[in-house]
Formats: structure tokens, sequence, C-alpha cells
């Protein structure tokens, strides 16, 4: 599938259909605009990983949050049913600024792209919801990452590697985070499973993409189909 001069790789399973976008909100919002074109839902499901900032979530925890925050204008989408509030950041939060997000916003985890398929969702007329894995605690300081994401949205995987290959002392880190997206991944597949059993879509459980750990948006459509739009974790 094309949209915008970039190509999505589209995978179908019954009644689901998964779109590979990019990391951050930019990558999100080419996503959430091409899965809304190429399947015409009435709602859109922000679903991937997430940073918590309530010390009480551990790795592995899977959030509905029931309000997410764009931190970059502030902007507030009201999801409904769900738990707690969920902050997008245009950067990968650090430690510091996890403790910020959470005092500013009274928000409980923080992640780069719901913010951004929920306002793509809203501008469209389009229902909008999100589930989000924890895969890094509060107080876990994550690996230099910013730095390797490419603006559209893609990974610099190579070169990621080589920079942890020179810098030993980060070793220890990665493994744990890489570690950490395996638990948080096994755990957003089972809640991805039992959101479409519970929206009655039982048959869209086989989407292989999300097994491996890569964030996603997911739509329902007019038909009754359900639509993912895929960033990739970097670790992945």
């Amino acid at each position: 599938m094309e949209h915008g001069g970039r190509r999505y790789r589209l995978f179908e399973d019954g009644e689901a259909v998964l779109v590979c976008g990019g990391i951050g909100a930019e990558g999100a919002r080419r996503a959430t605009e091409a899965v809304i074109r190429e399947v015409s839902p009435v709602r859109v499901i922000s679903v991937g990983f997430a940073g918590a900032l309530d010390g009480a979530l551990q790795v592995g925890h899977v959030l509905e949050p029931r309000m997410v925050i764009n931190a970059a204008d502030g902007a507030r989408t009201e999801v409904g049913s769900g738990e707690g509030i969920l902050v997008s950041s245009a950067t990968v939060a650090d430690k510091a600024q996890k403790i910020r997000f959470g005092k500013a916003y009274g928000a409980v985890a923080v992640d780069m792209e719901a913010a951004a398929v929920a306002q793509g969702a809203q501008a469209r007329g389009v229902e909008f919801g999100a589930l989000k894995a924890i895969s890094d605690a509060a107080d876990f300081k994550l690996p230099a990452l910013d730095r390797f994401v490419a603006k559209d949205g893609s990974f610099h995987s190579v070169r990621f590697a080589c920079h942890v290959a020179l810098h030993p002392w980060s070793w220890g880190t990665t493994i744990a985070l890489a570690r950490n997206s395996s638990k948080a991944s096994r755990a957003l597949c089972g809640a991805i499973v039992s959101y479409l059993g519970r929206e009655n879509l039982g048959g869209a459980t086989g989407v292989s993409p999300v097994q491996s750990g890569e964030n996603a948006r997911l739509s329902t459509s007019k038909l009754g189909s359900t639509a993912v739009t895929v960033t990739r974790s970097p670790l992945d």
C-alpha cells in the first residue's frame, strides 16, 4: 500500500489488517492516514509499548488509558473507559522527563505515537482507543535512542549496534531493555487477543508482526474488519 509517497507493508488475516509504520508522531500520523484511507475504520486503536511514570506499573502491564495527552500542544483525547492518563512525547523520555510528565499531566505512562493517532482519527471522525504495554519501568534508565531514529520513523539498527558495541557500559542496559521489550510484547499480544475477542473480532488473532514486539495502531472498519498500523520496536 502506498500513501504520501511512502509504501507500507500490509498484512491481512481474517478480520485483521496490519500496516507497518514508523517510530514517533510523524510515522504514526502517516500510518493512521494510510489505514483510514485504506480500511475506512470506525475505530482506530493505538497499540504498542510505553514507559511507566507510575512506580506501581511494572514491565508487562498493559494499560488501556481513559485519556491521551499530547505533550507538544496539550491536546487531550478522552477515550472513555480505561485506566489512567497516557502522555505522548516527541522524543524518547528519559528518567527526568518521566518525572516531569508525571507531575505536569498526572499521567501514569508515556509513549510517542498515541496522541498523533488520536488526533488523526478525530480529524476524520473516527473513534479512538489505545492499548499500551509497559516496556520500561519508571526508574529505568533508557539508552540513547533518539539519535538513531530517522525523520521517516525508521530506526538505524546497524548504527545503534555499533554504538552499543563501542560503549560497553551500555551493554547491561541494552540487554535489559531487550528482555523487557520481549516481556511487554508477549503481554501485548495477549491483550490484543482479549480486545479483539471482546469486540467480537476473534478471528483477527494471528497477525504475526505484533507478536514480534512492534508498536501498532489497530482499527475496526465499517465492514467489521480490523486494521493495525505498526511501529517497529528499535530492539526487534
